[in-house]
């Protein structure tokens, strides 16, 4: 491949599969702002204890930092990031929770959020530019340069029994729209083709999917993880431009999630 056809390609395929994290992972400013605080509720089978919630200050130092994942970037999310809970709307009803958790929307009962963006350190490798790498060498410098994840991480502290029927909500609404929805933000519809479930371990109860998105019949995979610890709730939608071109396997992001889990703690 010469490196004019890679840069076609990589530009094509930032277009067509990073639609879906236009909003949830844009942006380049790193202020806060917390509070998305709608969304449908469920009922969960975990123990209904209520929770106490924390509060914003305890939410932020158990929240994700620059340093608590090696080999990461951590940075708070900006107002570019945000979507209100009245900007999101699908064609299913019962797939609401899963385009909040998508976008980073918090469930009815949230009392506190907030937003990190964590994404992959670039691997080190050659200086050459494009145009002096032979074809193969291009192939696989295109490749490791989009061989990144990229994940949004939502941390809500709920009151009450509001973060386990978070959870259940999400849990169900994953499983009642496996076979695929629309979802719409600020006028730009996102197919979702389907949703199938991974393995994910963490917290009091935590569950994972890979969500599909299709755009004139072409597919990307993204991860959608929830953690439930007591009443905080953490969702991470990562997604990784190489594998949406088929050249990577793209995995769960673990590591994120067991960090976001050693500090809630």
């Amino acid at each position: 491949m010469r490196a004019t056809a890679v840069r076609r390609t990589a530009l094509a395929a930032s277009a067509a599969a990073l639609a879906l994290l236009a909003t949830a992972c844009g942006g380049t400013s790193d202020a806060d702002k917390n509070d998305d605080k709608d969304a449908a509720g469920g009922s969960s089978s975990a123990p209904r204890t209520p929770a106490k919630a924390l509060t914003a200050a305890e939410l932020e130092k158990a929240t994700l930092a620059q340093g608590d994942v090696k080999g990461r970037k951590v940075t708070k999310a900006g107002p570019a990031d945000e979507v209100p809970a009245d900007g999101v709307t699908v064609d299913k009803e019962a797939c609401l929770p899963v385009a909040h958790a998508m976008y980073g929307v918090a469930q009815k009962g949230s009392v506190a959020t907030t937003k990190r963006k964590v994404i992959d350190e670039p691997k080190a490798g050659g200086k050459k530019s494009l145009e002096d790498l032979a074809d193969g060498e291009a192939e696989d410098a295109f490749k490791d340069a989009f061989d990144l994840t990229s994940t949004f991480v939502a941390l809500n502290s709920y009151e009450g029994t509001a973060g386990p029927d978070a959870f259940a909500a999400l849990k169900k609404a994953a499983a009642d729209c496996a076979g695929g929805f629309t979802a719409t933000v600020a006028g730009t519809p996102t197919k979702v083709a389907s949703i199938a479930e991974e393995k994910v371990t963490g917290g009091d109860e935590a569950a994972a999917w890979t969500v599909t998105s299709e755009d004139d019949g072409d597919k990307a995979p993204f991860k959608l993880v929830a953690l439930r610890k007591e009443g905080a709730v953490a969702t991470f939608f990562s997604f990784n431009l190489a594998a949406a071109g088929g050249d990577v396997t793209f995995e769960v992001p673990a590591e994120v999630v067991a960090a976001q889990d050693k500090k809630l703690a």
